[in-house]
């Protein structure tokens, strides 16, 4: 197997890819995990963008190795895995599980893969760290044909973001991760929470696709499915006319207009109906999930808040936290109001410890990256 060279030497800088919807982020880390270059593109979709992708790359200087995200493992991948003819074989097969991004991080990886064909890469998946979710926890109350047949299961997703941000937690905490009790709270666009024990998901709130949970910006979160079925025999709404509302016209967007998080909140400040509304139900759905993800733990240590809106909305980190004082989880306003990356924003006598952590998903898949290539990167 290809080895990446010793994390202390010069050597040892990875690639990672990440496509999004839109976007291609490529960011080269340094042993130490310092950005030492980056370039931000459309996501390719033909042979014109291949060559930006391309010349992006060739300035981005020399690579050991190059990590990918991609969205989807299915059951099938439960972990990284070094990329070869066989592998993109099966990310090909797992599409129809992922529609919408399954298809960029695979035209990313062909891109990538056309500039850089000798350098070992590694496949990174969103869905791996939920794969520890125990049966409970994992399985929809469908009859067993219908599981078993279509692999119908709560996946989860976020996995890089969930990884990450428990692992730092433990540092910042000078703890081990094992005997840690962690409520991760990826609050984004996109937004899930993750229950963590000893370094290992044991719940989360997305399911078989991103669309179960938390409310977010665009996507409805939890939706009675009677109700889906409803729209569809009473009012003849055909299935891809509700797939795009409930992905692209729902959440926060569907309530108040609006999928800015500080456009919200500036306008419920203002006593905006349509905005207070949006805001009060995100935080319901949030505030409760908490609680339950902090029941599936038995009990909790510590709270992370990251993503764009849990690292900057020291509003949504209040109201999500307000009536969990039971839980043990006291904020302190000034640290809450004024923090900093990486930062405790507790009070020092709360019995729960309270986090903010920069989301770094570039970093977790350089992480991973090292491990399966067997440099031995930082835990």
């Amino acid at each position: 197997m290809a080895q990446l060279s010793g994390p202390d030497s010069a050597e040892g800088r990875v690639l990672v890819v990440n496509a999004g919807s839109s976007s291609l982020k490529l960011r080269v880390l340094g042993p130490d995990d310092s950005v030492v270059a980056s370039a931000d593109l459309p996501a390719p979709r033909g042979s014109t963008d291949a060559t930006l992708v391309a010349d992006a790359i060739r300035g981005l200087g020399e690579v050991d190795a190059v990590g990918h995200r991609i969205v989807h493992g299915g059951t099938v991948f439960s972990s990284p895995i070094a990329i070869d003819a066989t592998v993109i074989e099966r990310l090909v097969a797992l599409t129809d599980l992922a529609p919408l991004h399954q298809p960029k991080s695979l035209a990313a990886l062909a891109a990538v893969n056309a500039v850089l064909p000798d350098v070992p890469a590694v496949a990174c998946f969103d869905t791996a760290f939920h794969a520890t979710l125990p049966p409970a926890a994992a399985t929809y109350a469908l009859p067993s044909e219908w599981r078993k047949r279509w692999d119908l299961r709560r996946f989860g997703f976020h996995g890089l973001s969930h990884a990450y941000a428990s692992r730092r937690a433990a540092e910042l905490l000078g703890r081990p991760a094992q005997g840690l009790r962690v409520v991760t709270c990826h609050l984004g666009a996109g937004a899930s929470l993750a229950a963590v024990r000893d370094g290992r998901s044991v719940d989360t709130t997305m399911g078989f696709t991103p669309l179960e949970g938390l409310v977010m910006a665009t996507r409805s979160g939890s939706v009675d499915p009677g109700l889906v079925l409803w729209l569809e025999e009473h009012v003849g709404m055909p299935p891809a006319e509700l797939a795009a509302t409930l992905e692209h016209r729902s959440g926060l967007f569907g309530l108040a207009g609006t999928a800015d998080m500080r456009e919200i909140l500036e306008a419920a400040a203002s006593g905006g109906a349509g905005a207070t509304l949006a805001r009060d139900v995100y935080i319901h759905r949030l505030r409760g999930s908490i609680a339950a993800m902090a029941a599936s733990l038995g009990g909790l240590d510590a709270i992370v808040f990251t993503g764009g809106v849990g690292e900057h909305a020291p509003a949504i980190r209040e109201l999500a936290v307000r009536d969990l004082g039971f839980l043990g989880i006291e904020l302190d306003p000034k640290a809450n109001g004024e923090a900093s990356p990486d930062c405790e924003i507790g009070t020092g006598t709360a019995r729960v410890r309270t986090l903010v952590v920069v989301a770094r998903e570039d970093v977790q898949i350089a992480h991973e990256v090292r491990r399966v290539l067997g440099a031995g990167g930082r835990d």
